[in-house]
């Protein structure tokens, strides 16, 4: 299958430069690397004229341009349109040898699959289930012979009744759906979401939908727009063997003010691109898992040592839950 990778990149040039030597030992080498860079100096361009990358072809981009939805909208503009995949992957990731076979295998397994997205190795918390331990599922999620131990806002949810009643990766009515991922089975799940760091569609959804112009700027949750909205055209898996590493390079991310407001105002989006028109339920609980996580945050400023991260998040949290009230994103009437 003729592969094209996209990586928007924004000021991070040593880890761009550590995700290209990993896709340089590929077993399946992409077709084309299109780099699309937002930085606003000189030294990714710099860094890249080191090293010789074949296929690969770059972008600077203008103020424009700039932006993580805007730069992957640029990209596949300039996709070769006998390409039959197109990947992304976040600039601070680390690709193991058979990513890019098993991404290609998950799509040439099932006819059907439009979407397919990897794990991350260092993320992955999973562990094997102990014979003779009972586990308390209030506190661990128990899934096909494996156990992960919830954090402190899915054990406040569980004993709320407000955890999510799908599988990972899975969003419900009133969305909050569970982000911890897939062990490593050799597996591949149907899912809604995909994640931002590791997701490959058929070209042909590119060319009928695009990355949603509400998510401009540091995009948070574009990638879960995007993939409710690919399941229109077919389903969307994760292959548990297309492995990677993600490393969270802090450059380029916003305070934690507007990201607390980020996360309100556009999960509030993404909620109602799944569900248009909620029902009761659904919006109570919606609304009360907002809460309750943002009253977790402001929990966290007596637990964290660096406690103005959390105290800044919760009042972010805070600020797009009351702006709600006043001001809710317009939704899309269609993709067109």
């Amino acid at each position: 299958m003729r592969v094209s990778l996209i990586i928007c990149t924004y000021m991070r040039a040593e880890p761009l430069q550590r995700l290209l030597e990993s896709v340089k030992i590929q077993e399946n080498y992409p077709n084309e690397i299109l780099i699309i860079d937002g930085s606003i100096n000189d030294q990714t361009r710099l860094i890249l004229q080191q090293y010789e990358y074949d296929n690969l072809k770059y972008f600077k981009v203008s103020d424009q341009d700039r932006g993580l939805t805007k730069q992957r909208n640029f990209g596949i503009s300039k996709i070769d349109p006998e390409s039959e995949i197109v990947c992304f992957l976040d600039d601070d990731t680390v690709l193991t040898p058979s990513y890019f076979k098993e991404i290609c295998n998950s799509f040439q397994n099932d006819a059907d699959v439009v979407g397919v997205g990897g794990i991350a190795i260092n993320e992955n918390k999973w562990k094997p289930q102990e014979k003779n331990r009972n586990y308390n599922k209030k506190k661990f999620y128990l899934f096909e012979g494996y156990f992960y131990k919830e954090g402190l806002r899915n054990i406040a949810r569980n004993f709320l009744g407000l955890a999510s009643n799908l599988g990972p990766s899975r969003m419900p009515l009133y969305s909050h759906g569970r982000t911890c991922g897939f062990p490593f089975t050799g597996k591949t799940y149907e899912v809604d979401l995909l994640i931002g760091m590791s997701m490959s569609f058929k070209k042909h959804i590119l060319d009928k939908i695009k990355f949603s112009k509400f998510f401009e700027g540091y995009g948070l949750y574009e990638d879960a727009d995007f993939s409710l909205r690919a399941l229109q055209f077919g389903k969307n898996v994760i292959n548990t063997n297309a492995k990677l590493y993600h490393y969270h390079d802090p450059s380029g991310r916003p305070n934690q003010y507007k990201y607390g407001k980020m996360v309100v105002k556009n999960g509030w989006y993404v909620w109602r691109i799944k569900n248009p028109n909620p029902k009761f339920i659904d919006r109570f609980k919606w609304n009360a898992i907002t809460i309750v996580l943002a009253l977790i945050r402001f929990v966290n400023v007596l637990t964290e040592k660096n406690k103005k991260v959390p105290l800044t998040e919760a009042i972010g949290r805070m600020v797009g839950y009351f702006s709600l009230i006043f001001a809710k994103p317009v939704l899309p009437i269609s993709d067109n």
